[in-house]
């Protein structure tokens, strides 16, 4: 039978809701026993949260100082002393996930299995390729440990209502020095986590500028919604690029996804075609992403948002 560890993912004591869609893959499995691991300075309210999830059977928490800020470096040492004894290891595949499992891959000797977004079997799953369109099965070896990262935009959370135990681990593992954390730059928004937001209005090109893409914070902000970008916009200086969604940006699926102003080019969509419902504004009735909305809305976006934010007051 299966024993899946999953690597929590965290930040400022909350426990991100990539976790939760990691347990739901592993569930998939069918596995004897579904545990999680919080590495951080303090683990204990990381890890009682976690241990509200459904279906975890132990929440292993180690405490180091060292683990104060998620460095891939420091924590996949410690990651590869405890996942020894299973026979699966899960993160997410969220900027956390793509840095840190392939570290722990490496130290463990095994190939790595990405972007998993369905489970045909222990160590068969499907992935996507070209940026979404070809779904590809994949074969894992089954005589080594599988370490994947899993396709938070493909699998719901898993609910609450567990009570798993929560243990204190101690690892012997050598921290390299090779690596320190110097500074973290970030932006400060008051607005929902774009990876997790249940909503989300993100702007393209067609916004024209850094000044006019304050008509997409106002509509978030009605909305309560996450904010995001096309490349273009990134490129073109509207936004930084850490609200960038698409395939070499965030993929996300929030229940509602709103497209202002962009055309729909497979980079994008790549990034948002799991979403629950998606609305197109843009005044090119021949953009492509009309091809994948459930609702569009063919104008001029300056005019239609003020109206679309008078609708909702």
């Amino acid at each position: 039978m299966s024993k899946v560890l999953i690597v929590a993912e965290h930040l400022d004591g909350q426990l991100n809701a990539s976790t939760g869609k990691c347990v739901s893959a592993a569930k998939a499995l069918n596995p004897e026993t579904i545990d999680i691991l919080v590495l951080a300075a303090d683990p204990a309210p990381i890890a009682a949260q976690a241990a509200q999830i459904d279906g975890v059977a132990r929440v292993l928490a180690i405490a180091n100082p060292a683990n104060q800020h998620a460095i891939a470096q420091i924590l996949a040492p410690q990651i590869v002393e405890v996942a020894r004894s299973y026979s699966h290891v899960f993160g997410p595949s969220t900027t956390f996930g793509k840095d840190l499992m392939p570290c722990v891959a490496a130290l463990l000797g095994v190939a790595q299995v990405s972007d998993l977004m369905a489970v045909d079997g222990p160590y068969s799953f499907k992935r996507p390729m070209y940026a979404g369109n070809a779904i590809v099965n994949v074969e894992a070896p089954a005589d080594q440990i599988l370490v994947a990262t899993v396709r938070t935009a493909s699998w719901p959370a898993a609910t609450h209502g567990g009570n798993a135990t929560v243990e204190t681990l101690s690892v012997n593992a050598a921290l390299p020095t090779h690596t320190r954390f110097v500074k973290l730059e970030a932006g400060k928004s008051d607005r929902p986590d774009l990876q997790s937001a249940r909503r989300v209005v993100s702007g393209g090109r067609g916004v024209g500028s850094e000044e006019n893409f304050r008509v997409i914070y106002q509509l978030a902000d009605k909305l309560g919604a996450g904010v995001g970008a096309s490349r273009a916009a990134v490129d073109a200086g509207y936004v930084p690029n850490d609200m960038q969604v698409g395939q070499t940006g965030k993929i996300i699926a929030p229940e509602l996804y709103i497209a202002v102003g962009i055309s729909g080019a497979i980079q994008h969509i790549t990034g948002i075609k799991d979403a629950g419902t998606i609305v197109a504004i843009n005044k090119d009735p021949d953009a492509p992403i009309f091809e994948i909305a459930d609702i569009g809305l063919v104008g001029d976006l300056f005019q239609l948002l003020p109206e679309l934010e008078a609708a909702l007051s």
